[in-house]
């Protein structure tokens, strides 16, 4: 079964988070809704985000704060967790912060639209926080398969 996620964020439109949700359907198994935190930072906070949390000095599009351990792949069952859900009943899976600033300067660099980068780092930092990443050639190779299959669900694949 394909856990529902439910995008918890002041910063994106009711339409902009429904959108994150549908590319995000069917990026994990499980019985249980899963619930993620997207922040849109300015370059001064992401900066001192990367510097508290990661030791680097330095702006940076995305951060992931995951909020559990080697998941990746793994069934997120009520059973399992269902001490860890929230009043709603979802599982909260983390939280990411996007810098907008970067995120606009990255959609000139790549020719696209800025929507796709707001949603590619979006769905970047929720597979961190579902447990993959891109530190190997074999993990970064499955982490952009999740990726662009979550992009593929709204139509903002790479052309």
């Amino acid at each position: 079964m394909k856990s529902e996620f439910y995008i918890d964020s002041e910063d994106l439109s009711e339409e902009e988070r429904q959108k994150l949700s549908d590319a995000l359907r069917g990026s994990a198994e499980g019985d249980v809704p899963l619930a993620l935190e997207v922040l849109i930072a300015d370059e001064e906070e992401i900066r001192r985000l990367n510097r508290e949390q990661r030791g680097i000095d330095k702006v940076t599009d995305v951060l992931s704060f995951p909020s559990m351990e080697d998941i990746r792949g793994e069934e997120l069952l009520c059973e399992e967790h269902g001490d860890e859900l929230d009043e709603e009943g979802r599982l909260f899976v983390g939280s990411v912060v996007i810098c907008e600033k970067r995120a606009r300067e990255q959609a000139e660099e790549y020719g696209h639209p800025y929507e796709r980068e707001l949603y590619y780092l979006a769905v970047h930092g929720a597979m961190h926080c579902l447990g993959y990443d891109h530190m190997t050639d074999g993990d970064k190779a499955q982490m952009r398969k999740k990726e662009e299959a979550a992009l593929r669900n709204i139509n903002l694949e790479r052309k």
